[in-house]
Formats: structure tokens, sequence, C-alpha cells
């Protein structure tokens, strides 16, 4: 039996394959000219939105619920790198990073609107848009560079964990702000949101071989569907008690060891990259192109600034935990991206109407991260490696 195909079916497979097909061809462009793609999946994603080229109509919803996937797929394989009793010992090594990172780079946000004039929260919501890094694109670029094995990458992993943990008690707050929610109900979210974190921490330390073993199965069939459930179930319930999906898929990944853990990056890696890639497009689908000119300098000053007290924040770290310098730029330059968490928390603003000048000045200032972020970090690279060199024949001699 063939089931019939009607009008708006076919005009999602015409929207999803063309976009899936002009993702490919940036990719391969990406990959001819050795760059990063996700600048490219960006630019391509503000092309078919509203007052893009050409407007996606149909596959809009379909591509936001992939972009979510993507996200939770990023997390999740990054999660594979480390182990539970590496992370905590990480955190804890790293508490001071946390803080510095926080004064560093929330300040800047929060001063510009205060001398912009416009109310306490929206100031504190764009001091929330410069602090928080974006751990889906810096995941991608940690990937695309081969940089996960790297000394500096668990200081750069415990930063955006932290930031991630700020996150947990920072949007029940801005939440309880904007809707005028009493002291006591803004309390109990945050404490749920932390209870929630560490709990599944605790259960991924101590109990991370026995859930491998459930999860495992040799049937690479079975084991991507448990795997791929047990992601988002995680990632959907820590997003319900108001902490971050992208805290819960990353425990999940921290969880899994064994054989569990080698199969997950086989059958995950493919579908992890295809979701991934839509969630860089939709990020750009999003940001209307008349939106940004009149924020354009504003936001590019912003942006300058916080690049620098991003990779300061970068180099301090990794200078603090003995990283030598290649490996304090490469920190420093791969948490200057800002994305999703960033676009949540100017949606936020948007949807409660409050100074209608922060949407577009945060669109602009994301997307000049977002692509301006991976391209540091790719021009990065290779000064490190020469420092690195150079280094070691200064030692050697």
């Amino acid at each position: 039996m063939i089931l019939a195909v009607g009008p708006g079916t076919a005009t999602l497979l015409v929207e999803l394959g063309a976009v899936l097909v002009a993702l490919a061809l940036l990719g391969r462009l990406a990959a001819r000219f050795g760059i990063s793609s996700i600048p490219l999946y960006l630019l391509a994603g503000l092309a078919v939105g509203e007052g893009g080229i050409v407007e996606l109509v149909t596959a809009r919803e379909f591509i936001e619920s992939g972009a979510q996937i993507g996200v939770i797929l990023l997390l999740l394989l990054l999660g594979l790198e480390y182990t539970g009793t590496e992370l905590t010992t990480a955190l804890r090594g790293h508490a001071p990073a946390g803080a510095v990172d926080l004064a560093l780079n929330f300040t800047p946000g929060l001063m510009l609107g205060v001398i912009l004039g416009w109310d306490m929260r929206a100031a504190l919501l764009l001091g929330g848009i410069t602090y928080i890094s974006s751990s889906g694109i810096i995941a991608k670029v940690l990937s695309d560079l081969g940089n996960t094995g790297n000394r500096e990458t668990p200081v750069v992993l415990a930063i955006l964990v932290t930031e991630d943990l700020v996150m947990a008690l920072y949007l029940p707050l801005m939440a309880g702000l904007l809707i005028g929610g009493s002291a006591v109900g803004i309390s109990l979210e945050i404490a749920v949101a932390i209870a929630v974190v560490v709990t599944a921490l605790g259960i991924a330390i101590k109990f991370g071989h026995r859930i491998s073993a459930v999860v495992f199965d040799r049937s690479d069939e079975n084991l991507l569907l448990s795997l791929l459930g047990v992601a988002l179930l995680v990632a959907g319930i820590a997003e319900h008690l108001q902490a971050s999906a992208a805290v819960g898929a990353f425990l999940v990944g921290i969880a899994l060891n064994g054989p569990a853990e080698h199969g997950a990056r086989q059958v995950l890696g493919p579908l992890r990259d295809l979701f991934a890639a839509l969630f860089f497009a939709f990020f750009g689908l999003q940001i209307n192109p008349a939106d940004l000119p009149p924020a354009l300098a504003i936001a590019l000053g912003l942006a300058v600034v916080t690049a620098a007290t991003k990779l300061a924040t970068g180099w301090w770290s990794a200078r603090r935990a003995g990283i030598d310098p290649p490996g304090r730029l490469r920190a420093g330059t791969t948490l200057i991206a800002r994305g999703e968490f960033s676009i949540v928390i100017a949606g936020i603003a948007v949807a409660e109407g409050i100074e209608s000048d922060l949407g577009p000045l945060a669109a602009a200032y994301v997307l000049i991260l977002a692509i301006g972020g991976p391209l540091l970090v790719r021009v990065a690279d290779p000064i490190a490696h020469r420092l690195s060199r150079r280094s070691r024949a200064t030692a050697a001699v």
C-alpha cells in the first residue's frame, strides 16, 4: 500500500530537502576552504527566514524541533568525553574561573542596559545574553577541530557547565521578576532546579556503569533507540523542572561508559551532524535581516568588548590550571561564541514586551559572535600550534 501525499506534505518535503541539499553544499564549501561550517549554516538560515531571500513556511516547525534535538545530541556526545569524577573535580577546581567568567561577562551587558536607560529587568536580561557562551556552537567547534582531547578543554567544559548551572538559577529568577512571582515561589523554583542538577550528577557518577549496562545492546537499531530515548527523556525532564535540557543531555553522556560509550559514538555521530546543522540553520532563520542594521553599531561594540572579556576569562582560567600559552589562547577564543541560550533570554524579553530595542540588539550581537567566534577559534588554532612548537624548540635548547 502506498500512502497518499497531500499538498502540505509535498511542500514540507520540498522545503526540507532543499534546506538539507543547501547545507550539504555549504558544508562541502567550508571543507574545501578549511573553515568551520557553522557560520555558513547560520547565514543559510538568515537567508530563508522572515525577510530573507526565500522564506520557509511549512518546514519551519520541523526544523525548530530538529534544532532542539541537535543541541541535545551535541551535548550528549560531548559528555562522552569525560567521566563524572573528572567533571566534579573540574567544577571544584575551576569554581574561581566560573566566578571570574560571571563578573567579566555579565557586567558589560548589564552596564550597557543601564547606560541606555533601560528598565533594570531589561538590563539584567542583556547581562545574561552577554554572559552565556554557546554550548552547542562550542561543542561543534571542538569536534570540528579535533580539540576535545586537549588539556585546555576540561577548563572550557567546566566553565560551560558552570554557566549552565548559573542559568538554572538565573532563568527562574528572571521569570519571577518578569511575571511578579513571590519571593517564596522564585526560591522554590531555584531550589528545585539545583536539586535536579545535583541529583542527576550524583546518579551519573554512582550508577553510570549500571545505566550503561542497561542501555547497551549489540543491535545498532536498539542501541540508537535506547540512547536517543534516554537523552530526550532526561533533557525534557530537566527542562520541565527549570534546569537546562543541555545539562541533562550532557549528564547522560557522562553516565555512559564502556561498550555503551563506544557504541554511542558510532550510532549517534551521523545523527548529531544532521540535527546540529538544522540547529545552526534555525538559529539564523529566527533573525529578520531588516532588524539588524539599526542595532549593528552598538551590537558590534558590545561584541568586541565581550569577546575580549571571554578571551581574558579563558586565558586566566587555563593559566590557573597550569596550561601553556597556546592552550590559553585556544581556551579563550573557544569561549567567545554566543548562541542558543542568549536567544532564549532575548526571546523572554520579546515575549514580555520589555524594551523593543533589546530583541534586534541581541539578535545582531549573537549573530556577530556566533559567526565570529568559530572563525576566531579557527584563526587562533594554527597560531597556538606555532607557539607550542616554538616553546618546545626553546625548551630543547
